[in-house]
């Protein structure tokens, strides 16, 4: 009896020593800790600025770092859209990165900012970059909503007209209108039905005119 009961005592310590040295290894020792910040996902934004704003020390045990935290940080870059990070045993912590893509030119005086599709500022620049249509608002700005509605009309417009556009203005939310490169305006409206328009657009495009309006897509004007 008494032999069993110690066979007993001894399993026990055995397994909550197994235990405990998991534990150990696993939340508080080196051995399984952040060896390398791997960074994916990024084009113009360099790896080594990523790894600086995850702000995660080489050794930290990989199953203490807090995921959210560390996505928080990484998204907090003026450049990144999105950021996710994993973790990948033993000891690889992946952060993965959406840029943001620049998508008009807004002149602001003397300078030129360069947006991304919601309307983040991504550079000022003294000259707009080629290839970027330009953005007239009265008041740009993330919250601004003709800058809104016109950013939600390029992001609607399949590629071979979005390529296609040199201006786009919105005087308000409900009035915006686009200048295609070869001196074609076509007048949008509002943001609304977006693909429904965009889908007309690209099928009037075809018939000669100078102005072309697809405000209501049901009822299309070309003169």
């Amino acid at each position: 009896m008494r032999r069993t009961v110690r066979r007993t005592a001894l399993a026990v310590l055995l397994t909550g020593g197994v235990v405990g040295v998991a534990t150990w290894v696993m939340f508080f020792s080196p051995v399984l800790g952040v060896r390398e910040v791997a960074i994916a996902g990024n084009s113009r934004i360099p790896a080594e600025q990523l790894r600086q704003a995850a702000g995660v020390r080489a050794g930290t045990p990989l199953a203490t770092v807090d995921l959210g935290e560390v996505e928080r940080r990484v998204g907090a870059v003026r450049a990144v859209e999105s950021a996710r990070v994993e973790r990948n045993w033993p000891g690889t912590l992946r952060v993965t990165v959406v840029e943001r893509t620049p998508v008009a030119a807004v002149p602001q005086g003397a300078t030129t900012a360069v947006v991304d599709r919601y309307g983040v500022v991504l550079q000022q620049v003294a000259v707009a970059p080629p290839g970027l249509p330009v953005l007239r608002v009265q008041r740009a700005g993330i919250d601004d909503l003709a800058t809104r509605a016109a950013l939600a009309v390029l992001r609607t417009l399949p590629p071979e007209v979005r390529d296609r556009v040199s201006e786009v203005r919105a005087p308000s939310p409900g009035n915006v209108t686009l200048r295609l490169s070869d001196g074609r305006a076509v007048v949008w409206g509002d943001s609304r039905h977006g693909p429904d328009k965009a889908r007309v657009l690209l099928a009037v495009l075809a018939k000669p005119g100078h102005t072309y309006d697809v405000s209501s897509p049901q009822v299309v004007t070309v003169k």
